[in-house]
């Protein structure tokens, strides 16, 4: 079953689907599982191969073989299947991040909490270099590069100090964001 890598061969995928499915499937199933983990997730996406391989064309022409092409579909399922999860894990995570945020917001309207107040102590717990470069972009509203040249620091600085200050004010401030957002906007 082993061609020449550069040679191009025909699969005749009605008339060899047994032989194919009773070689590949285990060791393709056990290849899937090594990078999604569940043992049904594997099962799923080599029977979606071998779905995909039984209803397409009857004769396929290769340029590599058996082996290569079968590993090469699994493979591609794979990651066509662990970048949905990551898109889905990540869109769970905002969403409990939204609802911890709304959650949150009776007991800051409730209690009468001083917005602007946790803002700048947020802004004045950054560190001190991220404090400036961010409140020069912020309230003063330059760009990086006018930042850069006015501190004697590059734009690449400037924007990895802009993202540090960003992402610290986002978690301390992730439960005032709606909040926030509803009484300025």
């Amino acid at each position: 079953m082993n061609k020449e890598f550069d040679s191009q061969f025909k699969l005749d995928v009605k008339s060899d689907f047994d032989r194919i499915y009773v070689s590949y499937y285990s060791r393709m199933r056990r290849f899937a599982q090594s990078y999604v983990i569940s043992a049904a997730d594997a099962e799923n996406i080599v029977q979606d191969v071998f779905v995909k391989l039984w209803s397409g064309h009857s004769i396929i022409t290769l340029r590599t073989c058996v082996d290569n092409y079968l590993f090469s579909l699994v493979k591609n399922r794979c990651l066509d299947f662990l970048r949905h999860k990551l898109v889905v894990d990540s869109s769970r995570k905002d969403l409990a991040m939204n609802l911890e945020s709304l959650e949150y917001i009776d007991e800051q309207i409730s209690e009468d909490i001083d917005l602007e107040k946790v803002l700048v102590e947020a802004i004045d717990r950054l560190p001190e270099r991220c404090r400036k470069i961010f409140l020069k972009s912020r309230l003063e509203g330059k760009k990086y590069k006018e930042i850069a040249e006015e501190l004697g620091l590059s734009s690449n600085t400037i924007e990895n100090q802009m993202s540090i200050a960003l992402k610290k004010l986002r978690e301390d401030l992730r439960k005032f964001l709606p909040a926030i957002l509803f009484f300025i906007v």
